[in-house]
């Protein structure tokens, strides 16, 4: 079994072995998934593996043995945390915002309001202070707020490794249609919420963005997420969100829009190098999609694409459309 499915198994192991009452190794094999390992031989292994990071302990109860977590440790004790931790954790909490409705930021919520609890008074002061004087500014985002269930539904197929039904609205297509999705990973980016999963309609693994589906269903069919898929290395060509095929893209800027470009890390494969005049070449390999043309263009004039000859034409007639959409008062 793959390394993500063991470690997934052992938290739903833990999970289990929160209560009071501890498990045994049957109620422990019962409450497993279906399409999880059942055999106590298995699941002895992984309660030896968690004894090496949690205190684990069994006791004989009507003649079998329960396995626990050891009184005390079931909540953790209250933490002494240093000024700058607690203002880590307060801009922490902040960055998601734009998650609100979600279950991590609900999760994140509870547990930031359980710390609160646990703090004295001088430590809750100047919580209160950070509050007034640190603020994390998030930028244009989507709103979830509205689409808490659907995202529930999705982290609960995520976690039982269960095919999902959905209706989708795409932009592209402008219709709404059915799919059927094994859903590998929920990614927030450029201020979206995605989910990545092997689409069975179009027999490839495609990103659909959560706000635009309509309805979701959580089904009993298992999958496997394939060996040495790698999240990371999927969207690697997007400049943020939008896939396709990747160009070796060369721009080169003007002062005043190299002061501002030399300051962000816009792509991991972007490589700067300094022209006379402070101008600025950039080079990178990225998916030609419409959202790398919306980004160069939105340099207007201070900005000249070099290669390749497709964004450059793209541009241009970015460039002349507005030109003819302001020619007449």
């Amino acid at each position: 079994m793959p390394r993500g499915d063991q470690a997934r198994r052992q938290l739903f192991l833990l999970r289990c072995l929160e209560s009071r009452r501890g498990a045994t190794l049957q109620e422990l094999a019962d409450a497993l998934p279906e399409d999880y390992p059942h055999h106590p031989r298995t699941i002895r292994r992984d309660l030896e593996a968690l004894e090496s990071v949690y205190p684990l302990v069994t006791e004989r109860v009507d003649g079998r043995t329960r396995w626990m977590i050891l009184e005390g440790f079931r909540n953790l004790p209250a933490l002494a945390f240093t000024p700058t931790e607690l203002m880590a954790l307060t801009f922490s909490r902040n960055l998601l915002r734009p998650l609100r409705g979600t279950p991590l930021q609900a999760s994140l919520d509870s547990a930031f309001h359980k710390m609160i609890t646990t703090l004295p008074p001088g430590a809750l002061s100047y919580l209160r202070q950070l509050d007034r004087t640190f603020t994390v500014g998030i930028g244009p985002h989507k709103d979830y707020r509205r689409h808490r269930e659907t995202v529930d539904r999705l982290c609960r197929a995520l976690e039982d490794r269960r095919t999902v039904q959905i209706r989708y609205a795409s932009l592209s297509r402008g219709k709404t249609t059915r799919r059927e999705v094994d859903p590998y990973h929920l990614r927030y980016m450029a201020g979206g919420l995605y989910l990545i999963g092997y689409c069975r309609v179009r027999r490839d693994v495609r990103l659909f963005a959560v706000d635009r589906i309509r309805a979701v269903t959580v089904t009993r069919h298992p999958y496997q997420i394939p060996l040495g898929f790698d999240v990371e290395a999927y969207m690697a060509e997007a400049l943020e969100v939008m896939r396709g095929k990747p160009a070796e893209v060369e721009l080169r800027f003007e002062p005043r829009a190299a002061a501002w470009v030399r300051e962000r890390l816009w792509h991991p494969s972007q490589e700067l190098a300094e022209l006379p005049g402070k101008r600025l070449r950039m080079t990178l390999r990225v998916a030609q999609t419409p959202e790398l043309i919306r980004w160069v263009a939105g340099f207007g004039g201070e900005v000249t694409v070099i290669c390749p000859p497709g964004l450059r034409k793209a541009v241009r007639e970015v460039g002349q459309a507005l030109v003819r959409k302001y020619r007449k008062p």
